[in-house]
């Protein structure tokens, strides 16, 4: 204990464990103060009013996940459980953004929040005359409507510009941009999109086109899109899941992205943990000759409503047909096979690249019950809604050992704060245990670890988190979800 800690008294103490934060270079046994929702001292022999067991555990920056669709109670609970912190919706995004932001303060969050403002939903409204009502079930249902899809005249491109300004007013964090849900949008209207960031200064979020290497057809190559639109318009380009929109031809993406940042561009990525995605099957890209291209066929489908493998295209066609928004996995790759292993371990493996989950909101296969704790079986959802960062251990630290526990708090807290500083200007410091800096702090223990979510049982909670601190309010305590606990906050871009 120093001169300027003794007798003080904390609101929390974390006590006695590996205190691990790469952004200020701590990697040590000492105890965490909080104060007032920050992080006030650390050192030894610490005092607080609560005081929470940390030996034998990471004590480490909160998780922050990108890439969240899952933004309701059922959705914060399940990712509190595998040590996030922060979610934010930022691939598609939600509007009106500022609409958004207050029911969520009305509703109250387990964990802090953010959202982007939603490309696809401004073309909705545009294109399609679908009004932006702050859901994302809104956009599902309407995902596979050739109406917003189409090339849009320059009066039209205008008013989508126009209302993402709008978003981005309202407390944005950027933009989502999801082309590769509108394929034959022109070229030129993302990088209208792009310029518009780079104006505001905050990212976008892409969900990219094709690959020519899968869609020979495609207006343009969808790795080479992204990384253009970083260099002509000085917009920092994030690449969401930078696996699973790259398939096998990641090698040669990730290559090209090491090659635009060494000429100066900003294009940052993320990737998360498992060979199978999730989407609404009305997608363009799963229609049954779409899905023939990238080795796939109707049973690489598994419809969420029902459970089933989806038997043939008769069947995948009638689903698309009756309901365009129904969730579905699709298995791309198989993990059992060392060849697609490595691949996915390269993508996480990938310089900075961050974890990210793409967590999907639930589909209820019988009676609705989103309050209760543990989520029943009738819950279902993809696993990495619930396991994305401990699989991510798993994988990369414990049974590969590609990196080490320092090296997975930076990519899984310290870059995505990052991303997030940029978008606020600065304003949020998460991220790191540094003194002043939000008190959102994740204590797991690295021996128990372990994502227990399988395709089979898809709400199973991560198991070795100890506790779980959210604004200095434990939301997981001596490994218990907190079921009252709403300490989240929002967090809002700077040009609002």
């Amino acid at each position: 204990m120093s001169a300027q800690t003794e007798g003080v008294l904390y609101d929390v103490v974390v006590r006695g464990g590996r205190v691990i934060d790469p952004a200020s270079g701590i990697d040590a046994v000492t105890d965490v103060g909080l104060t007032d929702g920050r992080v006030a001292a650390l050192g030894s022999g610490l005092r607080g009013r609560t005081e929470l067991d940390a030996a034998g555990c990471v004590v480490a920056p909160g998780f922050i996940d990108l890439h969240n669709h899952a933004q309701d109670l059922a959705g914060h609970r399940l990712a509190a459980m595998d040590g996030v912190t922060t979610a934010l919706d930022l691939e598609s995004g939600v509007a009106p953004t500022g609409t958004v932001y207050a029911a969520a303060a009305a509703e109250g969050r387990p964990l802090n929040y953010g959202y982007s403002a939603p490309w696809a939903a401004a073309r909705l409204q545009v294109l399609a005359d679908v009004p932006r009502d702050g859901t994302i079930g809104t956009m599902l249902a309407h995902i596979g409507d050739p109406r917003w899809q189409r090339p849009a005249q320059p009066r039209e491109v205008q008013q989508i510009l126009d209302l993402l300004q709008e978003d981005l007013a309202g407390g944005a964090l950027g933009i989502g941009v999801i082309v590769g849900y509108a394929q034959t949008t022109d070229p030129s209207e993302y990088l209208a999109v792009a310029a518009v960031a780079a104006e505001h200064g905050v990212p976008t979020y892409t969900h990219a086109r094709d690959l020519i290497d899968t869609s020979p057809e495609v207006l343009v190559d969808g790795a080479e899109e992204l990384v253009r639109a970083a260099g002509e318009t000085g917009a920092h380009m994030h690449y969401c899941h930078v696996n699973s929109t790259s398939f096998r031809h990641v090698d040669r993406v990730l290559s090209l992205i090491d090659r635009v940042r060494g000429e100066g561009s900003r294009v940052t990525t993320e990737a998360y943990p498992y060979g199978a995605g999730m989407t609404g099957i009305g997608a363009e890209f799963l229609a049954p000759e779409r899905l023939r291209a990238r080795g796939m066929t109707p049973q690489s489908l598994v419809y969420a409503p029902t459970g089933e493998r989806i038997a043939d295209e008769a069947r995948l066609r009638e689903l698309r047909d009756k309901d365009p928004g129904g969730l579905v996995i699709v298995h791309m790759l198989d993990e059992t096979r060392p060849a697609d292993l490595q691949l996915l371990l390269r993508s996480l493996a990938f310089t900075d690249a961050c974890i990210a989950s793409d967590a999907m909101p639930l589909t209820w296969q019988g009676e609705p019950a989103p309050d209760a704790w543990p989520l029943p079986p009738t819950a279902f959802t993809h696993p990495r809604a619930a396991g994305t960062f401990s699989k991510a251990f798993r994988l990369m630290v414990t049974e590969h050992a590609v990196i080490d526990i320092p090296e997975f708090v930076r990519r899984a807290s310290c870059l995505p704060a990052a991303v997030v500083e940029l978008a606020t200007k600065g304003a949020v410091r998460k991220g790191t245990l540094a003194v002043g800096t939000d008190a959102d702090i994740v204590v797991f223990d690295p021996a128990g670890y372990r994502d227990q979510a399988t395709y089979e049982a898809c709400t199973r909670p991560s198991s070795g988190l100890r506790h779980l601190l959210v604004a200095a309010a434990p939301v997981v305590r001596d490994g218990e979800l907190q079921l009252d606990a709403r300490p989240g906050q929002p967090v809002r871009g700077a040009h609002c």
